[in-house]
């Protein structure tokens, strides 16, 4: 196995179902990566340390998912230098708002890239990754590239399809 470049971090294992789909998404692009829980409430120094030595152990990109409070993101992205990929995980009382205020409330100087809740949220934090990876990797942006012609091709597509029905 390839050493890994994203790290991706969900706050619960009841995050994992959603979170699987940006697994998934990094696969299509034969990009490695891990995978851990880590509470930024109940193991705080586990996401510190995680984040302090992302950097040394190859990782170019973190994503953070987390639902409620949402911080898990802004303390990671505190502790290292990398780029860091929130993505607000619907659920509880307030069906996610709480989360997505959370991740895109950072503070100056502390950057969280955020992207939507709901299932495109993993899937737009892994290819926002590819991205940031593709700017040092000629062969993952032209996989983009493809990628980018895949989605134009489905909607001519589906533009056809409805034609022909109506």
């Amino acid at each position: 196995m390839n050493k890994a470049l994203v790290g991706i971090v969900m706050g619960s294992d009841s995050d994992w179902p959603l979170v699987k789909k940006a697994c998934e998404t990094l696969q299509k692009f034969d990009v490695p990566y891990e995978t851990r829980v880590i509470s930024a409430h109940r193991t705080p120094e586990v996401a510190i340390e995680y984040s302090k030595t992302a950097e040394s152990r190859g990782l170019k990109v973190v994503i953070a998912a987390a639902g409620g409070a949402a911080h898990l993101a802004g303390v990671l992205a505190a502790g290292t230098v990398l780029p860091v990929i929130g993505i607000p995980v619907a659920g509880g009382a307030l069906n996610g708002l709480d989360a997505l205020y959370a991740t895109v409330q950072m503070p100056g100087g502390v950057p969280v890239a955020t992207v939507a809740c709901g299932s495109a949220g993993p899937v737009n934090a892994a290819l926002l990754a590819v991205q940031i990876l593709g700017t040092a990797d000629e062969s993952l942006r032209e996989k983009f590239r493809v990628h980018k012609d895949d989605l134009k091709k489905k909607v001519a597509a589906a533009n056809d399809r409805i034609h022909a029905e109506g």
